[in-house]
């Protein structure tokens, strides 16, 4: 006779069973949800492999496929925000130029109303070490004669990729003609345009920062130790016109002159960072400094204007900036193939003011004086400011050019109210807003 027994469990026993069986829903579920989000996510590619397909069969033209997805992804980016974008294969070397502050070239800035005449070679660029001086003009590259080239191709066959040299004939102010061998390389595409002193009596000096590229800190520290060389005991920082660009390099140059606190404040969906100073940073500490902003000062410029105002190291002068308080982040897709700029943080004053344009209009950061300028003179300011000044061991030659040819070769810089009221404040002449409205 067989003595069967039904074995019961103790609460010791249940438990374990219970959390491996939850394991196992929770993990059940999980994978549901997941197949869920993935087979919605699958019907929307369809959608789109849908619509391009149609397209490349029935429109009434030939279709580019690859145009079609670099369309669709442009909407999909500029639908999120006014600064989220995408970047196609055309776009992502000009992309790469303003980030990293490098181009491949040869270095040279030619003269705008003489076609293929040099107006300077950059100090180290391949040009200068190939012997190109001032007022040399390009006749022939690789046995292609200039003249016949359409517009553009000449810059396009200095600034090939391959590695192979490139042989030019050339021809000097006199006329005389040889022949001299390229070797294009990444060269700097300078963010510091100009850089000088403005009133030598009592060291008064200018650096415009055009644009802000991982290179821009470096080139700052040049330009403002060349001032010092001569005599430098207060800087006007120029950045008007200036969109913005790489975030942590106007961190940098706002760390020159401040030495401890914060400088910037970002703001992500999950998070906030707060970027703070390095005492042994502040190299420039106690300079006497002015900033120009305006209405074209935007982005990594206001973060830079907006932490030397909160920590009262610096005196700004102009118009109101133009509000952009959002980092975009950047990153490559399939090598070359695109970029996506995406709108990943909204960023603060070190005071915590936030930078956003507001619906109401009010805009970034306000000057502590304002001085308007007009229409026309402001359009000439910005189509200076967007030349390169010669360096300064070319300045003898291309003086002696316009003597012989009886006109301006480079832009100068035109009539400024906006300067003129920053050096009057640094020479010691203390302004007042009402005297600085200028009309």
């Amino acid at each position: 006779m067989s003595d069967s027994r039904r074995r019961s469990h103790g609460p010791g026993e249940s438990g374990p069973l219970l959390f491996v069986l939850g394991l196992v829903v929770g993990l059940l579920c999980a994978l549901i949800a997941d197949r869920l989000t993935l087979t919605l996510a699958d019907r929307d590619i369809e959608l789109v492999r849908a619509v391009r397909n149609l397209a490349i069969e029935d429109f009434v033209g030939d279709v580019d496929s690859d145009r079609l997805i670099d369309d669709a992804l442009r909407g999909m980016m500029s639908g999120l925000d006014e600064h989220s974008r995408f970047y196609g294969p055309e776009e992502v070397a000009q992309i790469s130029r303003e980030t990293s502050g490098e181009f491949r070239g040869i270095g040279v800035v030619f003269q705008e109303l003489s076609a293929g005449r040099i107006l300077f070679a950059f100090p180290g660029s391949p040009a200068d070490r190939a012997g190109l001086h001032v007022g040399d003009r390009f006749l022939e590259v690789d046995g292609e004669p200039v003249e016949a080239m359409a517009p553009g191709d000449l810059r396009a066959s200095l600034q090939r990729e391959d590695e192979d040299s490139i042989e030019a004939l050339v021809e000097d102010l006199e006329g005389e003609r040889r022949t001299v061998v390229l070797h294009p390389e990444r060269v700097l595409d300078p963010t510091i345009r100009h850089a000088r002193m403005l009133d030598g009596q009592h060291g008064v000096g200018y650096v415009s920062i055009h644009s802000f590229s991982h290179r821009t800190p470096e080139e700052f520290d040049l330009a403002v130790e060349s001032l010092l060389a001569i005599g430098l005991e207060g800087l006007i920082v120029d950045l008007r016109h200036n969109p913005g660009g790489i975030l942590d390099s106007a961190v940098q140059i706002a760390n020159r002159f401040i030495a401890e606190g914060t400088i910037v404040a970002t703001r992500t969906r999950t998070d906030t960072t707060v970027t703070t100073a390095e005492a042994s940073a502040a190299r420039y500490k106690g300079l006497p400094l002015v900033v120009l902003i305006d209405g074209g000062s935007a982005s990594a410029s206001e973060v830079l204007a907006g932490a030397l105002q909160d920590h009262s190291v610096a005196v700004l002068i102009g118009d109101s900036s133009y509000g952009k308080g959002t980092v975009q982040t950047l990153r490559p897709f399939a090598g070359d193939r695109g970029i996506v700029k995406l709108t990943t943080a909204t960023y603060f004053t070190p005071a915590w003011r936030p930078i956003e344009r507001e619906e109401n209009g009010q805009s970034g950061i306000s000057p502590d004086h304002v001085v308007e300028i007009g229409r026309v003179p402001r359009s000439e300011v910005y189509r200076f400011l967007e030349n390169y000044s010669p360096p300064a061991e070319t300045l003898a030659a291309i003086e002696a050019w316009e003597s012989r040819e009886d006109r301006e070769l480079y832009a100068r810089h035109p009539a400024d109210v906006q300067l003129e009221a920053a050096v009057a404040l640094l020479n010691g002449e203390a302004p007042d807003s009402e005297t600085l409205r200028v009309h």
